[in-house]
């Protein structure tokens, strides 16, 4: 069986790196006997939505595209951290008739038939709700720590003169604002641009493209 991996890790620094999952799911996918064809790595925030994380549609497409009949994860949380995000992305690789596979929780997708596994919407719905619950665990322990900043007189928000004026966007993006100019779509400017699909919306609008 053809498979490939999806690695990612939440920080954009260098203190996270994907080697220990691509690893670990290397040694995974050759002990249960199928062919690795290509490695996914992504570094961005699990609170990002799904359509906003290039590479994992690249992973999806490629798989869809390639006849590759699994993608490898480390777990559910690669996902994403919202349960609806992970039920839907996981409905995306059911219609297109993809095979996954989440180490940590040892949990396949599909049956042998390509169908469903029959305890899969159960399964999701907790192990996705967990991630949730911990990810709005993280986001309470930062907002006390940022008003506990502030009562102690710390400030917040960007440092004066550092937002960035029209004049700069256009510059900064002028290849972006270009391609949205001759008519490309904005998933495919994001893509030749390197920079996610909602910078690209954002930049149509503004500049009323």
């Amino acid at each position: 069986m053809k498979a490939i991996i999806y690695a990612r890790v939440s920080s954009v620094t260098d203190r996270q790196s994907t080697d220990r999952q691509v690893a670990d799911l290397t040694k995974c996918i050759s002990d249960r006997g199928h062919e690795l064809i290509k490695v996914f790595t992504e570094k961005i925030s699990g609170a990002v939505k799904n359509i906003d994380r290039s590479v994992l549609n690249d992973a999806i497409e490629f798989a869809h595209g390639s006849n590759i009949e699994i993608i490898f994860f480390s777990e559910l949380s690669r996902l994403g951290r919202n349960v609806f995000e992970i039920q839907e992305t996981i409905k995306h690789l059911v219609d297109l008739k993809i095979d996954a596979y989440f180490q940590k929780e040892a949990f396949q997708l599909l049956d042998a038939d390509k169908k469903p596994n029959p305890y899969a919407s159960i399964m999701i719905a907790v192990l996705g709700t967990c991630a949730q619950l911990e990810r709005e665990n993280i986001k309470f322990r930062l907002n006390s720590g940022r008003n506990q900043y502030i009562a102690n007189g710390g400030k917040l928000g960007r440092k004066e003169g550092s937002k960035k004026t029209k004049e700069q966007k256009a510059e900064q993006y002028k290849k972006v604002l270009s391609d949205l100019r001759a008519g490309k779509s904005i998933r495919d400017v994001a893509k030749l641009n390197k920079v996610s699909p909602s910078t690209v919306l954002s930049l149509k609008k503004e500049f009323g493209i």
